[in-house]
């Protein structure tokens, strides 16, 4: 693994607060960065393998029901580190809502409707989280992080609202 892919970055950044199952870094990418970074389950599932053989991670104990704990290596953590101060390159958007805004034309006038206000309903829930977060935030970055979240949600909310009711 020349060169660490953002999955693979975010969990090692994750396994630096200690050892972590698969489910676990599942939950904890959600808690961290759910609101501007999407890491599913199989993403996961996917990378750590990928990293064990790499030699960035190794196997910790084994938990309950067969699961398994992975553990940063110090190879891991440099690894990390690099990728860490490294150019971020381009951001890249991957929307599911803009991807179907931009095809709905394509379903009916019921379909549009369900899936504005479902939409409209996630991201009010996102900015309410996100202005709980940037009030709890002591840390300079994790507020910047949290305002950011705030605008990206306000942003989506004034793109449903600019769209005309059919």
């Amino acid at each position: 693994m020349s060169e660490l892919n953002a999955t693979a970055a975010a969990l090692l950044g994750l396994l630096h607060d200690g050892p972590a199952t698969g489910g676990q870094l599942v939950a904890g990418a959600g808690e961290r960065f759910g609101a501007f970074f999407s890491v599913t389950r199989s993403q996961v599932y996917r990378e750590l393998p990928a990293l064990s053989k790499e030699g960035l991670v190794r196997l910790g104990k084994q938990g309950p029901r067969s699961s398994q704990q992975y553990v940063i290596t110090a190879a891991g953590k440099k690894a990390f580190k690099t990728w860490l101060s490294s150019d971020p390159g381009p951001d890249h958007l991957r929307s599911p809502l803009i991807l179907r805004l931009v095809h709905a034309a394509s379903l009916t006038a019921k379909q549009r409707t369900a899936l504005l206000d479902s939409a409209r309903a996630t991201y009010t829930q996102e900015l309410d989280e996100a202005k709980a977060s940037t009030k709890a935030a002591e840390d300079p970055y994790a507020k910047a992080v949290s305002e950011f979240a705030q605008a990206h949600a306000k942003a989506a909310i004034k793109l449903l609202e600019s769209i005309p009711q059919a």
